[in-house]
């Protein structure tokens, strides 16, 4: 059951980079498509955890939540979504994949954490597949609003490793509220600051929004992509280890860059494949120190030295 729901979760979150395509390139405004999709997605989970009494309203008028909403979904997807006018979803979801390296910069940055030397190299791999997926592009003449695109994408990743931190910090504060009833709320709150940004910037046109793709799409996005989907990583997270769930980002760019040529005719050059494959392997390096201190912590805890867990695998 956890490899089926790991696959699942693979294809959901490798499929909704083409479905936000599919919905902006039929006309959705992009910041009211994001705002309205979080907005609904999170009232609707929070609304089932409140009746599992298991969470309360209250959470939406927290700080701590309309900060996490910030960084983790407005400054995140309306970026994304507006940057998918003008980038193919493989693209967008390449450069999403970064965000793992992107936390680790900001950390040494930032809080001048100590990082592995694997990491850095790590880092630094990614990052040359970043550049082998843009600086082509960019080379060849590429349209003006394409590098916008990427760039603003590479800049959301930044607003979700600010997220993401102080989100951890959070987590372990108010241990006691779910985890899933915390991500209900910063999404309300992010969807909300996206309605407004929407307001400030968008006209929405009716018409627009009836389209059978734009229906679709959002659909497809608030119960696929933004329920099913973060249900099943939370499942995964409570049934494996923080680590095992945060694995598809090695899984789902692929999925995504696939399905974008084949069922939307996206461009696949040789740039894209080449970039997809040293951003992932990079993500791979960088994890590699994190999943052997995962399985240390695993074994002490069960009061199992590694060396003697090693031996028992040697031995069939």
């Amino acid at each position: 059951m956890i490899i089926v729901n790991f696959i699942f979760m693979c294809i959901i979150f490798g499929t909704t980079f083409l479905a936000i395509k599919v919905g902006v390139d039929a006309g959705a405004p992009p910041f009211f498509s994001a705002g309205s999709r979080f907005v609904l997605a999170g009232l609707l989970i929070l609304i089932w955890m409140t009746w599992k009494k298991k969470a309360s309203f209250s959470l939406l008028l927290r700080k701590e939540m309309w900060l996490i909403g910030l960084g983790l979904t407005a400054g995140t997807f309306s970026l994304l979504y507006w940057a998918e006018q003008y980038v193919s979803s493989g693209t967008a979801a390449i450069l999403s994949a970064t965000a793992p390296i992107v936390i680790i910069l900001l950390q040494m940055v930032m809080y001048r954490d100590r990082v592995e030397r694997s990491k850095i190299v790590g880092c630094f791999i990614s990052l040359a597949g970043v550049a082998v997926l843009v600086l082509p592009q960019v080379s060849l003449g590429s349209d003006r609003l394409w590098l916008l695109g990427c760039l603003a994408i590479l800049l959301g990743q930044l607003f979700y490793a600010g997220g993401a931190l102080y989100s951890k910090k959070v987590i372990s504060r108010f241990s006691d509220i779910s985890p899933i009833a915390q991500n209900a709320a910063q999404m309300c709150c992010g969807g909300v600051m996206m309605l407004v940004l929407s307001v400030c910037s968008e006209r929405v046109h009716l018409e627009s929004l009836l389209s059978l793709q734009a229906i679709g799409s959002q659909m497809y996005l608030i119960v696929i992509g933004s329920m099913v989907g973060h249900t099943i990583f939370y499942w995964l997270v409570a049934n494996t280890n923080p680590l095992f769930p945060s694995m598809w980002l090695y899984i789902s760019p692929f999925i995504a860059v696939g399905i974008g040529s084949l069922l939307y005719n996206e461009a696949l050059s040789i740039y894209t494949i080449i970039g997809a494959v040293l951003t992932i392997v990079g993500l791979v390096v960088v994890n590699t120190g994190l999943l052997g201190a995962r399985k240390r912590e695993t074994f002490l805890a069960k009061g199992i030295s590694p060396e003697r867990a090693a031996h028992r695998s040697s031995e069939g």
